[in-house]
């Protein structure tokens, strides 16, 4: 059996971020991962995509940034317990939470605080009937390597964050040429990104098609041959090299679905007017796993919630103790 103070169920940057805020009241943290290494979808999905709304970093890549987070944490020395699912939750008779992965590894601790992002998450595909054929050879919805696409023809499809995001790297960097494709005129994404993009496609950099989609593909000569429709039932045919259908994730809770939790809309709903506690006392939901009126889904917005929430952990902990809020600039952070 791990005991700890806080159960942190996912090992991304706002999990991370939560030991850091812990290790400040001097709480110890557990964390569990399904993936074999701390880092969540930074890590694993785009480890080279660049973030842009870190405060003090202008542009970060996600790898980067989880490297930054490990050094930030390794004061506290946390625990983790990694390629393993949290399966199970349980109460022992004195009020402590008991948590079982589907490997059998136990934890127990006071306060569990649920960090898992967006949980079990596949990509949203376009709807062609042979879109399988093409997969991996020339159609990536996850970017994991961008020097991969070095010198080639790359389209793009979507219009949210990741979609411009990589439009405007691409652009800036390795590609050849870059189009975008949007089925509407109104973009998702930052206000800023579009901003640039337009920018880009008046200067050549990206060619941006809106109103439109791709309805069908094929192949010829080594490349991808795609019948893009706009909405006026205008048909272009474009070819690439690669085309990155960015349209996002289609997130599953996972087990923690049968915990007891409110959930709307595979999210778990939370406190945000106090401490982003859930309807279990104890239980905690953070970062991109929970909802509220007026939630974004930014690590930005994680890093607030963590904070909050461990301050609330610590009452939990410690009932009798009083804690007093000290500035890290006086007190410092010992191993630095």
């Amino acid at each position: 059996m791990i005991k700890t103070d806080i159960i942190i169920i996912g090992a991304g940057p706002v999990g991370l971020f939560t030991v850091f805020e812990a290790g400040l009241l001097k709480l110890k943290c557990h964390l569990i991962d399904a993936l074999p290494i701390p880092g969540g979808q930074c890590a694993e999905i785009y480890p080279k995509k660049p973030i842009y709304d870190i405060p003090g970093y202008p542009s970060i890549q996600a790898a980067e940034l989880i490297d930054k987070l490990m050094l930030q944490i390794k004061p506290f020395s946390p625990g983790f317990t990694l390629g393993e699912t949290a399966e199970t939750l349980e109460k022992s008779s004195e009020g402590q939470f008991i948590v079982k992965t589907t490997q059998g590894t136990s934890h127990m601790a006071p306060v569990v605080a649920i960090a898992g992002g967006l949980g079990v998450f596949t990509p949203r595909k376009p709807p062609i009937d042979n879109l399988s054929e093409f997969e991996d050879q020339h159609i990536h919805y996850i970017i994991k390597e961008p020097s991969f696409f070095t010198n080639k023809n790359i389209v793009i499809s979507g219009g949210g964050d990741s979609a411009l995001d990589w439009a405007l790297f691409f652009a800036e960097n390795f590609a050849s040429s870059v189009k975008l494709i949007h089925r509407s005129d109104n973009f998702r994404a930052h206000n800023d990104s579009v901003q640039k993009a337009l920018d880009y496609s008046k200067k050549g950099k990206i060619e941006i098609i809106l109103n439109a989609e791709v309805n069908n593909i094929d192949k010829k000569s080594g490349l991808l041959v795609m019948g893009v429709k706009s909405k006026n039932n205008t048909t272009k045919v474009i070819k690439c090299d690669h085309w990155l259908p960015l349209f996002g994730l289609s997130p599953k809770i996972g087990p923690i679905g049968s915990w007891g939790l409110e959930i709307e809309k595979n999210a778990i709903k939370v406190n945000n007017a106090t401490d982003y506690s859930t309807n279990v006392n104890g239980i905690y939901a953070i970062g991109d796993v929970n909802t509220y009126p007026g939630k974004l889904k930014l690590i930005l917005c994680g890093f607030h919630e963590a904070a909050i929430m461990v301050q609330s952990a610590f009452k939990r902990i410690h009932p009798n103790k009083n804690n007093v809020l000290k500035y890290t600039t006086v007190t410092g952070i010992k191993g630095f």
